[in-house]
């Protein structure tokens, strides 16, 4: 009886300290910034700051690998990051450049693995030119008070962002500081050399430590996802096709409940992204608009037509680039004339499938059942006085507007409203009527 009591004590007391151990062990909570330093890295952030705060974190660490990116988000970074009560390290893997060097410096503590750098800090463009003076002047000051504010030397904080600042022994007039392992730990500017994040562990007090990784969401990963090009093009290409299938067969809502999708998976995460502005939006709207009056209320106008699709080439190009209003300096050397023609190629490849299977689709088992919908049939109990343009059937007449796809014809003197089995008449051509699609005659060019 007594062996066993002793058994059961022991394996209680093993049970006891391993759990005992299990709690004591305190978070260190992971998040990485190993990408272009945007409105995406931004959110990251501040999500996995407000995360460690509620699980009580002993430290936040940034696993660091960027060559910059975006003084804005990098500067909303660096504040939350000396805002929060939480101690914060930062190991960089490999570069901490630019954005990246302001953002390390406002850790509490730096380390560095072997042959990893810090520093380079002066605003380029995306072709590594130097941004002007006043983009400079608020990257030096912004590195010279998170410095001050972290304890370093706040005059190398400022030589990494100005190369015509002289350091006595550390840096020459026309360089700028970058420091190597060595010369960071020299300086002040890195607190140990690791080779991986788990050593860092062994050199906090108070531990046992544990790290725990952010994990990003189902939405942020969903747009990631969609901002990828191929994707944008996708639904560049579902948008203008809804749009002109709903032009052919007005009324069947399906093509233009798919556009009105494909509009907001594609301005959506290029909105939360930072790329998209509120007006770029409404430009794209509004050329939406014109186009259906174009098509619906003045066919043949042109002038409103050509605005609408010059607005929604627009809206939908710009919401592509990083541009500020109307200033494009940051965005990359024929990143603006891809964007276009991206949008443009678009907006053409429906256009063309629909003139070359026009007819083969509007005459589909499938289309016809879903264009039923809108019908106003004699068995659902309504009665079209339009009976009349069944006769038409065969007719002959000429274009009195251009019909892109809808518009107006003439037939023995009487105006009717139609639209093309699929390409675009111009005024004054000749047409015949091949069939009746609710209360429009359906033409081809005779």
């Amino acid at each position: 009886m007594s062996r066993t009591h002793h058994i059961l004590t022991t394996i209680c007391l093993v049970l006891f300290t391993i759990i005992n151990s299990y709690s004591q062990q305190k978070i260190v909570y992971r998040f990485e910034i190993h990408q272009e330093i945007g409105p995406a890295m931004n959110r990251l952030t501040q999500k996995a700051i407000a995360e460690a705060e509620k699980r009580k974190a002993s430290f936040i660490m940034v696993d660091m690998d960027t060559y910059g990116g975006t003084i804005d988000d990098a500067d909303q970074i660096r504040t939350a990051l000396l805002r929060t009560k939480i101690p914060t390290l930062v190991f960089i893997r490999n570069n901490a450049a630019s954005a990246g060097a302001l953002i390390s410096i406002a850790c509490d503590s730096i380390y560095m693995s072997p042959g990893s750098t810090i520093g380079a800090a002066c605003v380029v463009n995306q072709e590594g030119q130097l941004m002007p003076e006043k983009y400079q002047s608020y990257m030096r000051k912004k590195m010279r008070a998170t410095a001050e504010e972290t304890g370093r030397n706040p005059l190398i904080a400022e030589g990494m962002a100005d190369e015509k600042l002289v350091i006595d022994s550390i840096k020459q007039k026309g360089k700028i500081v970058t420091f190597t392992v060595k010369e960071a730990l020299k300086y002040g500017y890195c607190n140990g050399e690791v080779e991986k994040p788990e050593e860092i562990l062994t050199k906090l007090r108070g531990g046992p430590y544990v790290i725990e990784d952010h994990e990003s969401t189902l939405a942020e990963k969903a747009v990631l996802w969609l901002i990828n090009p191929a994707i944008s093009g996708l639904l560049l290409l579902v948008i203008f096709g809804g749009i002109y299938l709903e032009f052919k067969a007005p009324g069947t809502f399906l093509p233009i409940g798919l556009s009105l999708v494909g509009a907001v998976l594609y301005f959506a995460p290029l909105y939360l992204e930072g790329l998209a502005a509120n007006w770029e939006i409404a430009l794209f709207a509004v050329g939406i608009i014109l186009i259906i009056i174009e098509i619906f209320v003045t066919p043949g106008s042109f002038i409103i037509g050509a605005a609408g699709i010059l607005f929604t080439i627009t809206g939908l190009a710009l919401a592509l680039v990083r541009n500020i209003d109307f200033d494009f300096t940051f965005v990359p050397h024929g990143a603006l004339s891809f964007a276009f023609l991206m949008v443009a190629v678009a907006m053409a490849i429906p256009l063309i499938l629909l003139v070359a299977f026009g007819k083969s689709l509007f005459d589909s088992p499938f289309f016809k059942k879903v264009s039923d919908v809108g019908e106003l049939k004699h068995s659902h109990g309504y009665s079209i006085k339009d009976n009349s343009l069944q006769a038409l059937i065969g007719a002959s007449g000429s274009a009195l507007t251009n019909l892109r796809p809808s518009g107006r014809i003439e037939i023995n003197g009487e105006p009717y409203n139609s639209v093309t089995d699929g390409g675009f008449i111009e005024k004054g051509e000749q047409v015949k009527v091949i069939n009746v699609h609710n209360t429009q005659l359906v033409v081809t060019k005779a």
